[in-house]
């Protein structure tokens, strides 16, 4: 789902965030069902949708899809900022649907030109990052936890899943194999905040810079204990050893141990202190020049089975209530995908985090040295 950025893209990305806008997001564009208006250019997450969906949809639709992919939340902004390309489709997380309605970046949809998109479950239809649910229509969701091994686990004595595995050098100290966070600053001081006991949606909404100095402390002195940041290997790397407890996504480590047959050996689990829930949705640059395609393609996406294939490849969970019946019972069946209501109950969006956004960014280079 979603990568790492460093440097000056992500510093650009931030600073738009926090500075606000002066106009408000695009217009809808009016298209009929099925309407194209030109080849489509679909920005998305790396290895993020099912092999067989794109060649289906150009042959359905006699349209060419260019599809190019990015490696996190901030360097797509960074890019349909600048208008470094002009997009048609992107696939945004939460947080950054909210800053990029603020900065005026997204289209209004026009669903009447997707009536799958009633397909979507009413719990993801006006998510609190798009109230009105304008610009958006949800594509997949997921958790963000600990992925380990059973070794590591005999080792600290088979305790309930905590951050602590990472964060008390108590407990990461009897972890005789590498411990890796992800490379994200947002999802790293998400952490670390649930360890400390805060919410985060207390913390980043209140504008509570006194704990985001505290995580910022407490991630600087996890540094050594850590082999590695790491956004995207994380999950092989625990799967090939050089890992043991690795901080990262949900259907990251389900395809993996998927792939690895490695129910025996490995396990996704969300530490008892919570952790973050996230989803991403299709959305539609302003710039767009092609915006009845991308209507075409959301459409074509929200379908109940091709929903249903995209889930059955990415092995994150589908808001695509419609698409249930034809997912795998191994992914429905899984609470590393599909949590309980119980663990649920723990979990909590990272909201646009504005001018604190800034501060956990360079808290989060000096906590990595």
């Amino acid at each position: 789902m979603k990568l790492k950025l460093t440097g000056a893209l992500l510093l650009l990305a931030l600073v738009a965030a926090a500075c606000g806008s002066d106009g408000d997001s695009g217009a809808a564009a009016s298209c009929a069902v099925g309407e194209t208006d030109g080849d489509l250019s679909f920005y998305n997450w790396a290895d993020y949708i099912d092999e067989e969906s794109i060649p289906r949809f150009e042959e359905e639709y006699g349209i060419k899809v260019e599809y190019t992919m990015y490696e996190s939340n901030e360097q797509m902004l960074a890019q349909v900022d600048a208008g470094a390309a002009n997009y048609d489709l992107i696939v945004p997380s939460d947080y950054m649907v909210d800053t990029m309605i603020a900065e005026g970046l997204l289209m209004e949809l026009d669903f009447d030109a997707i009536p799958n998109a009633t397909n979507i479950s009413a719990e993801f239809q006006s998510p609190p990052f798009d109230p009105d649910h304008k610009y958006h229509v949800a594509y997949q969701w997921g958790t963000t936890g600990i992925g380990i091994s059973y070794d590591a686990l005999e080792e600290l004595g088979n305790v309930e899943p905590t951050w602590g595995f990472i964060f008390d050098p108590a407990l990461s100290g009897m972890v005789s194999g590498g411990i890796s966070m992800l490379d994200d600053a947002p999802e790293s001081f998400s952490a670390a905040l649930k360890y400390l006991g805060y919410s985060i949606d207390e913390v980043l909404v209140g504008g509570n810079e006194e704990a985001i100095r505290e995580a910022g402390e407490l991630l600087k002195a996890t540094n050594a204990n850590l082999l590695k940041y790491d956004s995207v290997s994380y999950s092989d790397d625990l799967m090939n050893g050089e890992l043991a407890v690795a901080h990262g996504w949900s259907g990251s480590f389900a395809a993996a141990i998927f792939e690895a047959d490695a129910y025996e050996t490995h396990v996704y689990v969300i530490p008892k202190e919570g952790g973050v829930r996230w989803v991403d949705g299709m959305a539609i640059p302003a710039s767009a020049e092609h915006p009845c395609s991308a209507h075409a393609m959301i459409n074509f996406m929200t379908d109940a089975q091709n929903g249903a294939a995209l889930t059955n490849y990415v092995y994150y969970a589908s808001p695509n209530e419609a698409a249930t019946e034809f997912i795998l019972d191994e992914i429905l069946e899984d609470e590393g995908i599909y949590p309980n209501a119980e663990t649920s109950a723990q979990l909590e969006f990272i909201p646009q985090a504005g001018e604190l956004g800034l501060l956990m960014q360079d808290l989060f280079v000096e906590a990595k040295g």
